[in-house]
Formats: C-alpha cells, sequence, structure tokens
C-alpha cells in the first residue's frame, strides 16, 4: 500500500475536484494580492515623489504662471491644479467681482480634480478587500465539502480507524489554512496602501490650498493695480479740472 503523503502538494493532489477547486482559487487569490502590493506599492511611492516636488515648487512661485511654467515637467496632479484655475481666471475675465466669485469657481473645479485623483489613487484596492472578507469563507466552505466528502467514504466503506478518517480531513482542513494564508496579507496590505493612499490624498489637498494661495495673491496684485490706477486718474482728472479753473 503507498503510504499517503501530508505534505501540502500531496494533500493537494489526494484531495476532491471541488476541494481542489477551491484550493486553486485561494491560490490564485494570493497571487493576485501580492501583484497588487507590489505593483501598487510602486505607484504610490511615485506619486508621493512627484507630489513633493510639485508642492516644492508650487511653495517658491510667487505667480500663478511661475507656478504653471515649474509644474509643466512634473507628471503629476499638480500642473492639472494649475491649469485649471488658469482656465477658470481666463474664462472670468469679462465678469465683474471683487475676486471672490472667481475664487469660488476655482475651488469647485480643483475639488472635482481632487476628488477625481482620490478615486484614480484607491483603483485596485477594493480587491484586497474582497479577497480579505471572502477567503476565509471560501477555505471553510472547501473544509466542509472535504469532510463531508470524507464522512461519505467511511459510510460506504464502513471503516473507522483514525487511518482512513485522518487523511480526508487533513485535505479537508488545508482549504481552511490556505484561506487565512491568502485573508490574512489581504488585509494587512489593504490597510497599509490605505494609509499610503491618505498620505497623497492629503499631499493633492496641500497642492490644491498652494494653488488658491497663487491665485489669490495674483487676485490681489490686480486689485491693487486697479486701485493705484483709479488714483492716477483721479489725480489726472483733478489736475485737469484745476487747469480748465483757470
Amino acid at each position: 500500500m503507498t503510504p499517503i503523503s501530508f505534505s501540502p502538494w500531496g494533500m493537494f493532489l489526494n484531495a476532491g475536484p471541488v476541494v481542489r477547486c477551491v484550493m486553486i482559487l485561494l491560490a490564485a487569490a494570493s497571487l493576485l494580492t501580492w501583484t497588487i502590493f507590489i505593483a501598487k506599492s510602486a505607484e504610490l511611492l511615485r506619486v508621493r515623489h512627484k507630489l513633493s516636488k510639485a508642492e516644492k515648487a508650487l511653495e517658491e512661485a510667487n505667480t500663478l504662471d511661475l507656478g504653471e511654467e515649474w509644474t509643466r515637467e512634473n507628471a503629476s496632479i499638480a500642473h492639472t491644479l494649475v491649469m485649471a484655475a488658469e482656465t477658470e481666471r481666463r474664462r472670468s475675465a469679462d465678469i465683474p467681482d471683487d475676486g471672490e466669485g472667481l475664487k469660488e469657481r476655482i475651488v469647485l473645479h480643483l475639488e472635482r480634480l481632487e476628488a477625481a485623483e482620490g478615486r484614480r489613487l484607491v483603483r485596485g484596492t477594493g480587491v484586497l478587500a474582497t479577497i480579505g472578507a471572502t477567503s476565509p469563507f471560501i477555505g471553510l466552505f472547501g473544509t466542509v465539502w472535504g469532510i463531508m466528502t470524507s464522512f461519505t467514504g467511511i459510510a460506504a466503506s464502513r471503516a473507522t480507524s483514525l487511518a482512513v478518517v485522518a487523511p480526508g480531513i487533513a485535505e479537508a482542513l488545508l482549504a481552511t489554512a490556505l484561506g487565512l494564508v491568502a485573508a490574512i496579507p489581504a488585509v494587512v496590505i489593504y490597510n497599509h496602501l490605505a494609509r499610503q493612499t491618505a498620505s497623497c490624498r492629503a499631499q493633492v489637498a496641500d497642492l490644491t490650498a498652494l494653488v488658491m494661495r497663487l491665485v489669490s495673491r495674483d487676485l490681489g496684485r490686480a486689485q491693487m493695480r486697479m486701485g493705484q490706477d483709479n488714483i492716477v486718474r483721479l489725480a489726472q482728472q483733478r489736475h485737469d479740472a484745476l487747469a480748465a479753473a483757470e
């Protein structure tokens, strides 16, 4: 009689078709988890580096035009935010207001871009949550099915010795173990990526604030120039009136 192997591979080969399919599904889920972890970690690291460079550039910029120029080569959301503010300012050039209406319109546009960037950053992490929540139950299903098959075989063979019962139960319990192996890393990685994503979203919010600060500076300079022009015009009118009176 060939001895039964209790190694994971041997138990996988000796398992029934349903339990074997469950094990393959859980192994694929585990492989997908680590693939997402590597891909998203590299992506978030790259995004954080670009956002840090853009934040430094906008911090040093004195006008919105300089901010657009210094973030032009930075392939991040920063240049998109600056261009959105510049576009809205250009489209609102024919609207007379004190600047508050323009600021409100720019903020609304930037908030939409910020939300879209947040959705892009979390893309793919929902799969990890699904794997972490469902893998234990998938493994438990394989275990229950394997134990049911083992008991059916025991009843058919009318043998109740431990040597007959143990292999089937061990193969069934392997499915639960694989479910936990797939679920635990998925939950840990999901929480880790959630923290990294939250950090990136905070950086995007900082960029939005920096862009609005540049917009406020430009509006303040424009109003100051307008005030100076008014003073010069009033002085010229007064001078003309005095000259006409003489």
